[in-house]
């Protein structure tokens, strides 16, 4: 993995050119049936299969591209920093070790420091928003019965 350090902005000219190749793969994508489709690179004439959730990411790779934006891609086993997790989850690296300590996100230890495979920081993500979407569709069936909503 490309250390982030190393991450440079998309200049200008790679902006367009990613922004004018993000139109016309996005265009193409929506009439493509076939699971692994074959591109052809005009400069070497060679086809290639790609499988078609792999394309798709490259649409999005491109339209972050053609907004200026740094793209990283991250392998789901990957193991991350605390710091890393915590930015990823979007709290204080106190509070995710707290988390780990409680056994709310699953962890190993390397020495004295811990890591954290992406999956589980996603997975912990995931549980979370479900969890809160439960208690949002509660809240709300609570307030209809008490008429909140009744006009």
């Amino acid at each position: 993995m490309e250390a982030m350090e190393n991450l440079k902005r998309p200049t200008k000219d790679e902006q367009r050119a990613a922004m004018e190749s993000y139109d016309a793969l996005a265009a193409v994508l929506l009439g493509i049936k076939d699971k692994y489709p074959e591109i052809e690179i005009e400069e070497t004439k060679e086809k290639i299969r790609i499988p078609l959730n792999v394309l798709k990411l490259l649409a999005k790779i491109l339209k972050e591209t053609s907004l200026g934006r740094l793209v990283s891609i991250v392998t789901v086993a990957t193991e991350v920093t605390t710091q890393a997790a915590a930015e990823i989850i979007g709290c204080s690296r106190p509070h995710l070790v707290k988390l780990l300590e409680r056994g709310k996100i699953k962890f190993t230890k390397v020495g004295k420091h811990r890591r954290i495979k992406y999956e589980h920081v996603i997975s912990y993500m995931n549980e979370m928003k479900d969890k809160q979407e439960l208690l949002i569709s509660k809240m709300m069936e609570a307030d209809e019965k008490s008429g909140l909503y009744d006009s």
